[in-house]
């Protein structure tokens, strides 16, 4: 029989959480489809691996068993895994839309030069996972915004940072202004990613800076195109990163820059102990985004 690792990886987050709520927000999925999975997995096995009750899960007798021996089937995994991506040279690297913006290329390119004949494989997460798959392990490294849940448990490095600015329809009474005080939006219906709950939502929603004001959600969008749609048509408002205005342009969407909020900063984290291919990849995110903005101190000076 077999088993999908996925599982197995869900299963060892339920046991060691106890907790389904606290398993799924560590995972970044819902607690539905978390339980919809345990569901799957007790079928395929033909067993119960929990007790359910109010105070949390429990493991069972056969739950024991096979919590003592998924630890290290996993490990191993990864680390055939790791070792077969090495052998075949090829990073993976997660990341969020608009996480590293034209500096990515140059990132990849400074990579192959340090490591000729290897491959780097972007692959771009959905605003569901701030992680971009490092939480999963489905890669070793990732460009993503900070803060994100669990970065105490990765490599972290901050990159650089920007102003955010506010989204709006261009229709909007202030979409013709030069700039915006956080404030004067505190009342706007806000554009939202999926309902994860900790600082990646909270730093968006700039909670720590609406003075306890509540957030009036007006759509839940996972990908950048339907975020943009919900805006333009009126949805509510959004506060993006300053280089979204170059990189996601629309005749009906107005990006105009806010005062009163902190700015975004965007890193590259990785797993512990991921490999050199990663560390030399670190390092050429660091060193370019470094000349990048030594060569723009220079042009403004």
């Amino acid at each position: 029989m077999d088993v999908d690792t996925r599982l197995l990886r869900y299963f060892a987050a339920i046991a060691e959480e106890g907790n389904l709520t606290r398993a799924a927000h560590r995972l970044f999925v819902s607690q539905p489809s978390l339980t919809k999975q345990l569901k799957h997995l007790e079928s395929q096995l033909g067993v119960r691996l929990f007790t359910r009750s109010n105070t949390g899960m429990t493991l069972t007798e056969a739950g024991h068993a096979l919590a003592a021996r998924v630890p290290p089937v996993l490990a191993g995994w990864d680390a055939a895994v790791s070792e077969t991506r090495s052998t075949a040279r090829v990073l993976r690297v997660g990341f969020l839309a608009s996480a590293a913006n034209d500096a990515t290329q140059d990132i990849v390119a400074a990579f192959g030069g340090l490591r000729p004949g290897w491959r780097v494989d972007l692959r771009q997460a959905p605003w569901s996972d701030p992680t971009a798959g490092l939480a999963s392990a489905e890669v070793p490294v990732t460009l993503l915004r900070l803060p994100f849940p669990g970065e105490e448990s990765f490599g972290v490095r901050t990159l650089f940072s920007e102003p955010r600015c506010v989204a709006l329809p261009s229709v909007h009474p202030l979409a013709c202004r030069a700039s915006v005080a956080f404030p004067e939006l505190w009342d706007e219906p806000v554009i939202v990613a999926p309902a994860l709950k900790g600082i990646w939502r909270e730093h968006w929603l700039a909670l720590s800076e609406r003075d306890g004001r509540e957030v009036r959600v007006g759509a839940v969008t996972e990908q950048p195109d339907e975020f943009l749609s919900a805006i333009a048509s009126g949805h509510g408002i959004a506060l993006v990163p300053a280089s979204t205005s170059h990189f996601y342009a629309r005749p009906d969407v107005v990006y105009v820059p806010v005062t009163g909020v902190s700015p975004s900063e965007v890193a590259v984290a990785w797993l512990p102990d991921a490999g050199e291919a990663v560390t030399d990849f670190v390092r050429c995110c660091v060193d370019v985004t470094r000349s990048r903005r030594t060569g723009c101190d220079r042009r403004s000076g």
